[in-house]
């Protein structure tokens, strides 16, 4: 898929990157977003650095602890909390290992937490607030795809909204809903109340694989999603 051009947010970033890449770099008004992937899965991995403080936050250390702490050093070198956005094995592979290379604490979705390899110092709930030095970001529960997904939302001062989905929301439909424990009906309806109808067409989403969107390109398709049921 190739976003429109009057939704691209700098020509600077590249979102579609791929494993053995460089680094993908975007500089917001007060984060900075820095972009790779790793495994044969094309896992994208996300670092917040905070312009102010230099605390970072680290989404999805899904494999190649080498790369992850190469990303780390990219930044300030530091790591000070780490994000799970679901469950499943593709998305935690580096976890345990990240963290006894950099002790930070970690936050996953509460109803996730108990299947990490590590168990998360934060169990998060819809409707929190995490932080990475003077940034914030709300916490968006997206069930269906697992239980406890969790989404990331910053809101740009005075700018856009950007949205770390995870495996919920993806160019051209929701999150896989199709094995057992799953449910479309569930992640839509999340999806719809929680993205769709509280944010912007100028929001920019980044999933946990593959190349990036904006709500205003996805929402004339809602009801096509709806209809064909994934």
């Amino acid at each position: 898929m190739t976003t429109p051009t009057r939704w691209y947010p700098d020509p600077a970033y590249r979102d579609d990157v791929h494993p053995g890449d460089p680094t993908s770099v975007r500089e917001l008004d007060g984060l900075t977003v820095r972009k790779i992937t790793v495994s044969a899965m094309n896992n994208c991995v996300y670092l917040l650095t905070c312009a102010a403080t230099g605390e970072q936050l680290l989404i999805d250390a899904a494999d190649d602890v080498d790369r992850l702490t190469g990303l780390v050093a990219e930044g300030s070198g530091r790591l000070d909390l780490v994000v799970t956005t679901h469950q499943h094995w593709d998305h935690t592979r580096a976890l345990a290992v990240l963290l006894q290379r950099h002790p930070a604490p970690s936050a996953a979705g509460e109803d996730d937490a108990d299947a990490l390899p590590v168990p998360p110092t934060v169990r998060l709930r819809h409707g929190d607030v995490v932080t990475v030095g003077r940034a914030r970001l709300d916490v968006i529960a997206l069930r269906g795809h697992t239980p406890g997904s969790v989404a990331l939302a910053y809101a740009e001062p005075g700018n856009r909204t950007h949205l770390f989905t995870g495996d919920s929301l993806f160019p051209g439909g929701v999150g896989n809903t199709t094995m057992p424990g799953q449910s479309f009906s569930s992640l839509y309806a999340d999806v719809v109340e929680r993205v769709f109808d509280r944010f912007g067409d100028d929001t920019w989403v980044y999933p946990g694989h593959g190349r990036d969107t904006a709500l205003g390109v996805e929402r004339p398709f809602l009801q096509e999603w709806r209809d064909r049921g994934w």
